[in-house]
Formats: structure tokens, C-alpha cells, sequence
């Protein structure tokens, strides 16, 4: 029998080996989230949210949608300890893609120069982005989270979710130089 995510929480107040399952829900998901985000620590950023999840078990107050919005808030908090270096690394693998050398040989070569010149161009653009923006645009695209689910994740109104991606759309669409039927994410319906 499938246990409900907050029935798990509240039962884990009590017994703390109820804990357990949510990780193994969830654990993926996050530390994928937390890997495309910030790379290599991403498995102590994943350790740092969970234990914060246990340690604030007894707080947790549901709000309509999954524990999961919880738990990828609860990461994205983490994780903006982290934000410097999460910059750096989009400057860095800007600079490095800019810095390849561009072979000249038949047009799969010329495919992957495009590709790479693309990841530069997307990698500044994400770095340029304010922290709140970058977050609810990373949110939709690395944990396919709902406008709903960002907003509970973030502990803001939905509006600000649609007005944050939006503007982050825009900027990364300039950046990457294409018409606004071309963005490097569909609009939510």
C-alpha cells in the first residue's frame, strides 16, 4: 500500500523511521534538480535538504499540493546558499564553450559548433538572470514543476511565478536570438 506524502510527514513526528520513504520518492528528482543547477555538490546540497526536511517534519503544513513542491523549496533555499557558485559555473562554461576551437569539417561538426555556441549563449543568459528569476525558470525546466508548484516551492503567488518566467524567457530568448515562438520553454495553458 502506497502511504500519502503528508500522512508520511505527520506519522514521522512520531516514528522518524517514517521518514524514510519520502526520500525514496523524491531523492531523484531533487538531486537531479540540484545537478543540472550547481553540478558536483549536488549530493550534500540533497543531503542539506533532506535534513532539513526531517528537522522541520513537524512544522510542515499542507497546502493543497505535494510534499514535493515542499521538498524543491526547501532545495532551492539550500541551494541559494550556493548561488555564487552556481554564477560562476554558467560564466565559466560561457567562456569555455566561446573558447573551443571551431572545426571546419563536414556539417555534423558544424551542428555540434552550433550546439555549443548555443549552451555559451544559454549558460551567460542564465547567469545574467536575478536569483528569483533563474529559480522559478529552472524550477519549470529541470523539475517540470507547475506555475502552482513553483509558487509553493518559492513561498510566492503564482502572478510573481508568471511574471518571473516571463521575464526570464525574455531574457534568454534575446540572448539566444530568437523569435518569441521559439522559446527555450513552451508557455504554460
Amino acid at each position: 500500500m502506497h502511504t500519502a506524502d503528508d500522512v508520511l510527514i505527520r506519522e514521522s513526528v512520531r516514528e522518524p523511521d517514517r521518514f524514510a520513504p519520502l526520500f525514496d520518492r523524491h531523492a531523484v528528482a531533487i538531486h537531479r534538480y540540484l545537478a543540472r543547477r550547481i553540478g558536483a555538490p549536488a549530493d550534500d546540497l540533497l543531503a542539506e535538504t533532506f535534513l532539513i526536511a526531517f528537522r522541520r517534519r513537524a512544522a510542515y503544513q499542507p497546502l493543497g499540493l505535494e510534499v514535493r513542491s515542499w521538498l524543491f523549496g526547501i532545495a532551492t533555499n539550500v541551494l541559494h546558499r550556493h548561488v555564487r557558485q552556481e554564477e560562476r559555473r554558467y560564466r565559466a562554461l560561457a567562456r569555455a564553450v566561446a573558447e573551443q576551437p571551431r572545426p571546419h569539417a563536414d556539417d555534423s561538426a558544424e551542428d555540434r559548433v552550433d550546439a555549443a555556441a548555443l549552451r555559451s549563449d544559454l549558460a551567460a543568459a542564465l547567469a545574467r538572470l536575478k536569483p528569483g528569476d533563474r529559480d522559478a525558470l529552472l524550477l519549470l525546466a529541470y523539475a517540470q514543476l507547475s506555475y502552482a508548484e513553483i509558487a509553493v516551492a518559492l513561498e510566492i503567488p503564482v502572478g510573481t511565478v508568471r511574471s518571473r518566467i516571463s521575464r526570464a524567457r525574455k531574457i534568454t530568448r534575446a540572448a539566444l536570438s530568437l523569435p518569441a515562438e521559439l522559446s527555450p520553454l513552451e508557455e504554460e495553458k
